[in-house]
């Protein structure tokens, strides 16, 4: 496909990176040459520098032969603006960015009246997947399949586990719920697990179950669950009154720092059931003042990545117990943080790249969109997707022990009409099944791709 982004910050490079590593045709645009050269140089793609709201560079850019536009510059309203020109000009799809909590509740108008594709607020999505990750305080990362019914969280297995040195085709005896570990970690090493992979300590795993099972999971394999009644929020900016507004919701107690002044006294106004304290996170008289060790959670999402890193590692040593959220915004401090004890990363950036990369895979496919969920897990190195099997699809009525699934790729999971299936040898993929794949392979797009041609 043909695909213009305009925008070269660190989401721009991030879906330029994700794109062409899939195949596709990239032009990326940007006023400013530094920020482009910083994205045609980590990525094969065509650099045009130009104002992505006139007609004239879009057109000199490419965009009458373009498949897709997508605008993902820091202003919301250049962001509609070069998505509407595109739409005029090129009759392309497009995909736009929009992060002002002032268009949240037109979304849906903006859309329809703008002719977009989609639409994506980075910052609430980021805060959906925060709620997720702070209702699971052990996971260290949560996903969700077939509407809401399947969750795949990823835990490590504490000492002492029964898990440690438990070989999986022994699990069901050992735990009795109705789960199935995907994904291994052991030593750096990622493995799609087979029946004889034996557990250790220490390892990182990937597990599907129902959201219903996850604390009795948890309680049989040596995590305590426990319940989020505190929570502290280091920073005021978009993300922050997202989150705190999605988990006062759910009862419980917030407190915001936020330096500036005139921000404390906007979130107070709008968020009138939260704490919000003028002041500086990283300021350790301030966070013993707040009993920052009574806290169930903290989220570090200063601008900060820096300060962010800090106050997480400084938890961990006052409150080790807290689930700790740590917002990274840097593509190179991502790799540097994995192994420190800063809890779950979570990565804005990261995270619209999965989303729009999801809708470019759906495009490619002529009968229509078979990718219903992407997510990257395992630090970006294992994707977890949902698939739907069409009237196409050749092996249906196939039992699954049969089927020559490409190597690496593991059935997780079948949702057929509502009922969730963990499958077995003699289980088959029926039309209008969604089917949940685990693989390290990557650019996936279809079902008929995790079968030997």
């Amino acid at each position: 496909m043909r695909i213009i982004i305009a925008g070269c910050g660190k989401v721009g490079q991030s879906l330029a990176e994700r794109l062409t590593d899939i195949g596709h045709e990239v032009t990326v645009m940007d006023k400013n040459y530094d920020h482009l050269s910083n994205v045609t140089n980590s990525a094969d793609v065509m650099g045009f520098q130009g104002d992505c709201t006139s007609v004239n560079n879009q057109v000199e850019a490419g965009i009458k032969k373009a498949d897709l536009l997508i605008a993902v510059t820091d202003n919301d309203e250049i962001n509609m603006l070069t998505c509407l020109i595109a739409k005029k000009a090129g009759e392309c799809q497009t995909i736009a960015r929009i992060r002002s909590p002032q268009y949240t509740d037109e979304i849906g108008y903006l859309k329809e009246e703008l002719g977009l594709s989609m639409c994506i607020n980075p910052e609430m999505v980021a805060a959906d997947e925060m709620v997720r990750l702070i209702q699971i305080p052990s996971a260290l990362e949560v996903d969700t399949f077939a509407k809401g019914k399947v969750s795949l969280i990823g835990i490590e297995i504490p000492e002492e586990s029964v898990l440690d040195g438990l070989a999986i085709r022994d699990l069901s005896g050992k735990i009795g719920t109705n789960s199935l570990i995907c994904v291994a970690e052991h030593d750096g090493n990622i493995v799609i697990p087979r029946g004889d992979y034996v557990l250790h300590a220490g390892d990182k795993i990937s597990v599907t179950l129902s959201m219903s099972d996850v604390s009795t999971y948890l309680n049989k394999i040596g995590i305590k669950a426990r319940k989020i009644k505190n929570i502290l929020i280091a920073g005021g900016g978009k993300i922050s009154y997202y989150l705190a507004k999605k988990l006062l919701a759910l009862r419980v107690n917030i407190k915001i720092i936020e330096k500036d002044r005139a921000r404390c006294e906007e979130l107070a106004e709008l968020l009138p059931k939260a704490m919000i304290i003028c002041g500086d996170a990283t300021d350790k008289k301030l966070l013993e003042q707040e009993s920052v060790e009574d806290m169930d959670a903290v989220c570090g999402l200063m601008h900060q990545d820096e300060a962010n890193i800090m106050l997480s590692l400084y938890m961990n040593k006052v409150n080790p117990k807290a689930k700790m959220i740590t917002r990274i915004h840097r593509n190179s401090y991502e790799d540097l943080v994995t192994g420190l004890q800063v809890g779950s990363i979570v990565s804005t950036k990261s995270i619209t790249a999965d989303y729009i990369a999801r809708y470019v895979r759906s495009m490619q496919n002529s009968m229509g969109s078979e990718v219903e969920a992407l997510y990257r897990i395992m630090d970006g190195k294992v994707e977890a997707l949902e698939l739907n099997v069409g009237e196409d699809f050749t092996q249906v009525g196939v039992e699954i022990k049969d089927l020559k699934l490409v190597n690496n790729i593991l059935i997780c999971c079948i949702n057929r009409k509502g009922t969730i299936i963990r499958p077995g040898g003699r289980d088959t993929l029926e039309i209008g099944d969604s089917v949940i794949v685990v693989t390290t392979n990557t650019g996936i797009n279809s079902i008929h791709e995790i079968i030997k041609s």
